[in-house]
């Protein structure tokens, strides 16, 4: 298996989005998020405690071989993906929530990630193999997130009417690019789709479908707004792929493709399962707004 396209050309796409991103936001989004410290913390709990623990007790369950549980636990330590702002943004998300949890995340996976990888190669294979702390990978992952974003933000700050003009374009040349992005991903893996479904498809499915679920109800069970909901489920759902299957490929790492195919199915569902979730949002929403709307 080679690296799909996705994981050269995602980063790159990503960082032209974000810079688009950035254009709509300002430090006062950032702040606010301040007066939001239990649901950061929830969120994170959720990420980092709560989806290992299922996917562990998923994987038991379906008895996958050694190598597809390892590379299952591997998926579910790795932290949110740049690509949840994405879909935050598109769906009316909390963006500057997704993007303060995607750098957190990603910091604390330095060390959540290898501990929970290793423990995984420690049960289901027992050779020996451990995972270092990918401290290049985490900086990648701020360099892809936070340069663009500061960029448009400054622009905002300064041409605050161009940035409200370019919000629109943004949106869709954005849904654009995730458009060739999945297409690219798509026709790469083509030969080989079949057999990572037959694989590892059912518990990848189900593994993301309640990553999604987990991430919107918790935050909303405890009365967090619709908007800071979007983006927890966004975060928890979409993980970071380009992250765990560069850990998984690398001969300097793990080094092994068995380990990498849990990684290149969800790299590919993920697109799909999250658009279904936001459109789900997007009319529960609707159907909450024409409510109030009569009652007043």
């Amino acid at each position: 298996m080679d690296s799909p396209p996705a994981t050269i050309a995602l980063p790159v796409a990503l960082g032209i989005i974000m810079l688009g991103l950035g254009l709509s936001l300002t430090v006062a989004d950032f702040t606010r998020l301040l007066r939001l410290p239990g649901t950061v913390a929830l969120i994170l709990g959720c990420q980092i405690v709560l989806l290992p623990l299922f996917c562990f007790g998923m994987v038991l369950l379906f008895e996958p071989a050694p190598e597809l549980a390892v590379g299952m636990m591997l998926l579910a330590a790795s932290p949110g993906g740049t690509t949840a702002s994405l879909y935050s943004y598109l769906f009316r998300g909390n963006v500057a929530l997704n993007i303060s949890l995607t750098a957190l995340n990603s910091l604390t996976a330095m060390v959540t990630l290898p501990i929970i990888t290793n423990l995984a190669i420690g049960y289901f294979m027992g050779d020996g193999t451990t995972l270092g702390l990918q401290f290049d990978k985490v900086l990648q992952v701020f360099a892809v997130i936070l340069v663009p974003v500061a960029v448009g933000m400054t622009v905002r700050a300064r041409a605050e009417a161009f940035a409200q003009r370019m919000e629109q374009p943004v949106k869709i040349a954005s849904v654009l690019v995730l458009l060739g992005v999945i297409t690219a991903a798509i026709l790469q893996e083509l030969d080989n789709i079949g057999d990572y479904i037959v694989a590892v498809g059912v518990m990848v499915l189900i593994f993301n479908v309640v990553s999604l679920a987990l991430g919107y109800w918790i935050p909303r069970f405890i009365g967090t707004g619709r908007p800071e909901a979007i983006a927890s489920c966004m975060e928890i759902g979409l993980h970071n792929t380009t992250l765990s299957l560069a850990i998984a490929l690398s001969p300097a790492l793990l080094g092994n493709t068995q380990i990498a195919v849990p990684s290149a199915v969800y790299g590919v569902l993920m697109f799909f399962t999250a658009a279904v979730a936001g459109a789900l949002v997007s009319r529960r929403a609707a159907r909450d707004e024409a409510r109030v709307a009569r009652a007043s």
